[in-house]
């Protein structure tokens, strides 16, 4: 089963937002990376997920995509291909995990 195991929320003003999370909810916010701020959103010992605050590209400048973690990423994507035959992917492998761009 897959599981969501962390976000991303986009933001054309993406250091304004950090502040805003921040402030708001107390959330941790790391400094940028790449204009990717990694965010920590409570004690690992509790339920939830972390996440991140990034610059949205052009196509998509605000808005929230979730990562789920799933066994095969290619079967995952042959399920969802039979499912949406039109599926758009893209896939980046990144150190130890592949991010595919549905």
């Amino acid at each position: 089963m897959g599981r969501v195991v962390g976000f991303e929320l986009n933001s054309q003003e993406p250091e304004k937002a950090a502040a805003f999370y921040a402030k708001v909810f107390g959330w941790e916010v790391a400094a940028p990376n790449w204009e990717y701020r990694g965010v920590t959103t409570g004690d690992d010992n509790k339920s939830g997920i972390n996440g991140g605050i990034a610059k949205g590209p052009h196509d998509y400048p605000f808005g929230t995509r979730i990562q789920i973690e799933v066994d095969s990423i290619d079967e995952a994507i042959s399920k969802a291909r039979k499912m949406v035959p039109l599926l758009y992917e893209i896939k980046w492998n990144l150190m130890n995990f592949t991010l595919p761009i549905c």
